[in-house]
């Protein structure tokens, strides 16, 4: 039997652009963990006492300015923390809106987009895992490589038979080693050690979650991170992007954003870059939004 559910409406600091949020989620929905359905998404949040099921509704209209969450009552206080600041309710996009408007490229999706957040992370495990699956292919093959994952190390919230599978802890998969990542999510044997190497690090110590928000250790996580084989900026940038909160992350080498700029090289995106500092994040989403997560 589960936890009585609670429900809280989460008001949102100005306007959420709630459509290309609710395409970003749709898309990342992790096989087994994460389900999305009309604008409601459910997942597995982390608590102190444990990972709970929880749903967050969205709506269905182009922006929104309240999100209903349900959560089990007991953790709802503590769910209703992590939400927010995953889906970025409490982040105000004005700022960086109005200094990115001044660029031609980006005024018009701006424009179109009013409200457009950048997503974090309900767990810097998770989040750090899937960007070491998702290195050098496409999404859909990320989502399938991390659904083996959880399947193979995850472990159900409840017995229920549509219970969704909480992903599995750092320790777990360190304790695993990469032979078996390897041959349970079929990726090769040097991401598979990737994988083990990250998740090592983060079970005897690397607490991405605590460094964020706080630029000393974050640039100390991320230095961490680059040291561990297999991981290059690209990945270092994508978790400092959505675990670490660096507002100026910036990914100059990422397929996406180099075709959205006309082709150019890192070196070249780096440098169109420059005028957005210290919004570059900001700015990726916009594009990668535009290239991707719109019709």
């Amino acid at each position: 039997m589960r936890p009585p559910a609670g429900r809280r409406v989460l008001a949102v600091r100005g306007e959420l652009a709630a459509d290309p949020l609710r395409r970003w989620l749709r898309a990342h929905a992790l096989p087994g963990a994460e389900r999305h359905l009309d604008g409601v998404h459910e997942r597995v949040v982390p608590t102190g006492a444990g990972p709970v099921e929880v749903s967050v509704d969205l709506g269905t209209s182009p922006g929104c300015e309240q999100v209903v969450l349900h959560a089990p009552a007991a953790a709802l206080d503590e769910v209703e923390g992590t939400v927010r600041r995953w889906l970025g309710l409490d982040a105000d996009p004005a700022e960086a809106e109005a200094w990115l408007a001044r660029d031609p490229l980006l005024a018009p999706l701006v424009a179109a987009r009013p409200g457009l957040r950048v997503p974090r992370a309900v767990a810097g495990v998770e989040t750090a895992v899937l960007t070491v699956l998702g290195q050098q292919v496409s999404l859909a093959a990320a989502r399938t490589f991390g659904g083996r994952l959880v399947a193979a190390f995850g472990t159900p919230v409840s017995s229920a038979p549509s219970s969704l599978t909480a992903f599995p802890a750092a320790a777990v998969l360190a304790d695993a080693g990469a032979e078996a990542i390897r041959a349970a999510t079929g990726v090769t044997g040097a991401r598979a050690r990737t994988v083990h190497a990250l998740a090592a690090a983060l079970a005897g110590g690397l607490d991405l979650d605590a460094a964020a928000g706080d630029p000393e250790r974050a640039g100390a996580a991320r230095a961490r991170l680059l040291a561990l084989p297999g991981i290059g900026p690209w990945t270092a940038d994508y978790v400092a992007l959505r675990v670490l909160g660096d507002r100026d992350a910036f990914l100059p080498g990422d397929l996406v954003l180099r075709r959205a700029l006309g082709g150019l090289s890192p070196k070249e995106a780096a440098a169109r870059a420059e005028p957005w500092r210290p919004w570059r994040g900001h700015a990726l989403l916009h594009l990668w939004t535009a290239a991707v997560f719109v019709p």
